[in-house]
């Protein structure tokens, strides 16, 4: 179990992209969802996969705890998975201070917020010149609530073969 402590905020323009890493694709699916709690998988450059449970504990606070899982096994989950919502990636580093600036696509074309880990709840990181207001605790603005709102019926019937690498059939595990 890792504690996890993270600020996030909206950004406002696009000069991060000067100073940001090479962008990864998430695809990540909830296979449960509750206002303090969840589980999701998450698909990384269709190449790896990571079973994540987060249990809110404060404002700032989860507790997590991550396993990386086969990624045919993602593959079969984020098909029953209650809601998706799909972003790329890209590390920043400002000052020291190493930012998440999540791009998101589909129905959330346009939406870009940045978060950064913290040490302790009380730290105050330096605010690069493109972060705007601050939307931790908001609702509106978590993972779990934007993917609700795609269609996941949809999502199951058109999208889940595009997960494939390299346009491979899916290969269904033996048990």
């Amino acid at each position: 179990m890792t504690a996890e402590i993270e600020r996030k905020y909206l950004v406002v323009n696009d000069s991060w992209r000067d100073h940001a890493s090479k962008g990864g694709a998430f695809c990540q699916g909830y296979l449960l969802a509750r206002k303090n709690r969840f589980v999701r998988v998450r698909i990384i450059d269709k190449a790896h996969a990571v079973l994540t449970v987060k249990l809110r504990t404060g404002r700032l606070r989860r507790e997590e705890f991550e396993y990386e899982i086969p990624y045919a096994d993602a593959l079969e989950m984020i098909a029953f998975a209650t809601s998706v919502v799909e972003k790329t990636r890209y590390e920043v580093t400002h000052r020291g201070c190493l930012w998440e600036v999540d791009v998101y696509s589909g129905v959330h074309d346009g939406l870009v917020v940045a978060e950064i880990e913290l040490a302790d709840e009380s730290d105050q990181p330096p605010r690069p010149p493109w972060l705007g207001p601050e939307v931790t605790g908001n609702a509106a603005f978590s993972n779990r609530t934007l993917a609700m709102l795609v269609q996941r019926n949809d999502y199951r019937s058109r999208n889940v073969s595009r997960l494939q690498p390299d346009g491979q059939p899916s290969q269904r595990r033996e048990q």
